[in-house]
């Protein structure tokens, strides 16, 4: 059976409850920061960028380059962000695909036009 985008937010989200806990109480975080939460996916981005612009391997798995580790560092902070507030991951990527491969600004003839989309 194919697994969706919201089977992997609710294991990552099952995966890091700890971070979700008050360490002293084990009693669930009440409002975490949701800026803070985007900032750490950001931050995993520019890890990466790192990783790239220095072609290195990963630290924690050294066989991996650190631009793949990155990414899933990423993915696992978005898939646990979206397995606690229940986003539907699965329909919006699915419908935002479908979108863009309509959207008339993402059409060569758009992007060449004056003030077109350079990338």
């Amino acid at each position: 059976m194919k697994t969706s985008l919201n089977d992997y937010a609710r294991e990552s989200r099952q995966d890091n409850d700890k971070w979700w806990r008050d360490p002293k109480t084990g009693e669930k975080l009440v409002g975490r920061n949701k800026g803070e939460l985007i900032a750490l996916m950001h931050s995993e981005l520019s890890e990466c960028l790192e990783g790239v612009r220095k072609n290195l391997m990963d630290d924690k798995l050294p066989h991996r380059t650190m631009e793949e580790v990155e990414l899933a560092d990423c993915l696992i902070r978005i898939f646990d962000y979206a397995g606690e507030y229940n986003l539907d991951l699965e329909g919006a990527y699915q419908e935002k695909r479908a979108f863009n491969k309509v959207r008339a600004d993402h059409s060569h003839e758009a992007r060449l036009q004056e003030g077109g989309k350079a990338f």
